[in-house]
């Protein structure tokens, strides 16, 4: 499947994204930075992801075309390493409540109530803190 529209919405901090088999979803700024497909954010393998803090706010900045197959976001945070397929994307869209979901139970289970741990400059307690996106530019 192939995107026939992508706009990104800033004032809202969305991406639409339509595909050529007729879905289309909506995918919050915060929820792409969140579920990143970098190494940074997902490890180099299983169990090995990193709880993202701290998201709310995050803004795109750019998105620039990778070939014919996906893109690659800026975020104001700096993460720059992601690269979204289209596949990847209209994933992150078809099952994004669910995924949505984990994330809130992930950040219970880092002992975040609520929306805390989504507000910007939150840290887990007793972990350093983390400056820019793990990588030097």
């Amino acid at each position: 499947m192939t995107p026939i529209e992508l706009t990104v919405r800033q004032k809202s901090r969305v991406l639409e994204i339509a595909f050529d088999d007729g879905s289309a979803f909506s995918l919050p700024f915060e929820y792409l930075r969140v579920y990143s497909p970098s190494a940074e954010v997902r490890g180099h393998g299983a169990g090995q992801e990193v709880l993202q803090l701290g998201k709310r706010d995050v803004q795109v900045t750019a998105l620039e075309p990778v070939g014919n197959y996906a893109v690659k976001p800026t975020f104001s945070d700096g993460h720059d390493s992601g690269l979204f397929t289209w596949e990847y994307l209209h994933k992150l869209g078809t099952e994004q409540d669910a995924l949505w979901a984990g994330y809130m139970q992930r950040l219970h289970a880092a002992g975040f109530e609520g929306d805390t741990g989504r507000e910007p400059g939150t840290t887990i307690p007793g972990a350093p803190i983390a400056r820019g996106c793990g990588h030097n530019h």
